[in-house]
């Protein structure tokens, strides 16, 4: 692949519409682009939003009826489940899956992240943007940098004291963590937004705050304080628990690309890297179509109802150039994900071992 096309897969959010007309992937782009998987649907889009924005105001208005009730609680779970949906509609507007019209597509964006999330869409973007480039690999995936999480043996052995703690027992702790992922995310959008330009600085801060005030307005006019703190407690924990079951059997075991090796083609870095989930449509709609994660990652902007149409034509193309193509159940991706999380803590758990057992 020459460097200027490597370059547009790099940069763009919609990457790998601009390759090299020799290379692996051209071939599979044509024919994708021949019949039309790459065209926007506005209307199931349309439609999606709408049921999605209705269900949520069904649950608000739940929560107000039913006010100052330990009953209220019980909404607490939906709302985390839509507020999933929520955040797939962002997620898909930032890739502009949605429409090729930037300004709509950012306010789509920012309207069901920063508006009803409070998760900053220009800082998921600007993450996420550079996970797609290069997904799993050590140095550019932003996913994969050791923090409360490490991939790789290197990043496990120079942890010391609490991470050494955590990283001997990731595997264990992994979905437990994913409850203060919600919490954590909103953390990222406020601090990222010393990062963004002033005026755009303004828009998203503007809307944080929004969101912010009138979540805390919702359940603080309609319970108790204490009822409150428990009601935001479990929708952001069960949210962030959604979020990490729907993020967590993409890319976790895969390959990680060798940062010395040699440079994968875009066909080879998407698909080598990438994990599909098995399943049927209540597969598409819990995960958000990142079940199809390796056709995702090789076309960014195809709308979410295409990517299982494009899923045959993007196994049998990787079937003739003898590309491994990594597809499996649900649970089995959780455990491929936990086992490469558990063989990275080895080393240290063996290590341990040895001192308690006075054999240092």
């Amino acid at each position: 692949m020459s460097q200027t096309a490597t370059a547009v897969v790099e940069d763009l959010p919609g990457a790998g519409v601009g390759q090299n007309p020799g290379s692996d992937f051209a071939p599979l782009l044509r024919t994708v682009r021949a019949q039309g998987l790459l065209d926007r649907r506005h209307g199931w889009y349309a439609r999606a939003i709408t049921v999605n924005a209705l269900a949520l105001a069904a649950v608000v208005t739940g929560v107000v009826l039913i006010g100052n009730s330990w009953w209220a609680l019980a909404l607490a779970p939906l709302l985390a489940v839509f507020s999933a949906r929520t955040a797939f509609i962002g997620h898909d507007a930032g890739h502009a899956q949605i429409t090729g019209n930037k300004p709509v597509g950012r306010a789509i964006g920012l309207v069901h992240g920063n508006l009803l999330l409070g998760l900053s869409y220009s800082w998921w973007n600007h993450k996420h943007n550079r996970h797609h480039a290069n997904p799993n690999h050590i140095d550019k995936d932003p996913d994969v940098v050791a923090d409360v999480l490490v991939f790789t043996g290197e990043q496990a052995e120079v942890r010391v004291g609490f991470r050494r703690w955590l990283t001997r027992n990731q595997a264990w702790l992994f979905f437990p963590l994913t409850l203060l992922e919600g919490v954590a995310l909103k953390v990222h959008g406020f601090q990222d937004l010393r990062r963004q330009p002033p005026r755009e600085r303004v828009v998203e801060a503007l809307l944080l705050v929004t969101h912010v005030v009138a979540y805390a307005t919702l359940l603080l006019t309609s319970m108790s304080l204490g009822k409150a703190l428990a009601f935001a407690a479990l929708h952001q924990a069960l949210f962030g628990l959604h979020l990490g079951m729907a993020f967590a059997p993409n890319h976790k075991g895969m390959e990680m690309p060798d940062p010395d090796g040699e440079r994968w083609g875009h066909l080879r870095r998407q698909v080598l890297t990438s994990r599909n989930v098995r399943g049927a449509a209540l597969t598409d709609w819990f995960l958000g179509g990142l079940n199809y994660q390796i056709e995702h990652h090789l076309f960014p902007s195809m709308p979410r109802p295409h990517l299982r149409i494009a899923q045959p034509l993007v196994r049998a193309h990787c079937r003739e150039l003898g590309i491994p193509y990594a597809e499996t159940g649900l649970v089995d991706s959780y455990r491929q994900a936990l086992r490469h999380m558990h063989e990275v803590g080895e080393p240290l758990r063996t290590e341990e071992s040895r001192k308690l057992s006075g054999g240092e």
